[in-house]
């Protein structure tokens, strides 16, 4: 594979894999863990990628799938391959205000709603968080109208 291809993707869709780390993730150290964790996936799996879906999806899948497995693991994996490129530096944006209760707020839903509510904040139709996350695209709806309502009772208190 080529790495300046793989660093290019990367630098085009690092929002997706700072908005997964900051909802899966409290502290600052574990939102750098998770972020190497999910790049390591990202860049083991990356030649199996056959197109079938959109490259940004592909990438969310991965990347959720990876902050809700490491969560089941019972003790983290410490030995990662040399073959990453080491030139892997990128920082994490600075959340505004609206952005940091927006986030607080979010953190309060299940694993499952944080996902959902992710892709659709990212504009995703509903046949592509569907494809996402595995279930029909009909109760996509049905439980995006259920996490929004949520939302805005946690961020009315």
């Amino acid at each position: 594979m080529n790495q300046e291809i793989f660093l290019g993707i990367l630098r085009q869709h690092e929002s997706i894999l700072h908005k997964i780390c900051r909802l899966y993730r409290d502290t600052p150290e574990d939102r750098e863990d998770l972020f190497q964790e999910i790049i390591y996936q990202l860049w083991k799996s990356y030649s199996s990628f056959q197109g079938q879906a959109k490259l940004s999806s592909w990438i969310y899948r991965i990347a959720l799938n990876t902050a809700l497995a490491s969560f089941r693991k019972k003790k983290p994996r410490v030995s990662y391959p040399d073959s990453l490129p080491d030139n892997i530096v990128v920082p994490a944006p600075v959340p505004t205000e609206q952005q940091e209760q927006l986030f607080q707020a979010l953190q309060q839903l299940s694993d499952a709603e944080k996902a959902i509510i992710t892709l659709y904040l990212e504009d995703l139709s509903y046949q592509e968080i569907a494809a996402i996350t595995g279930i029909d695209v009909n109760y996509v709806g049905v439980k995006l109208n259920r996490i929004k309502g949520k939302l805005k009772t946690i961020l009315k208190s």
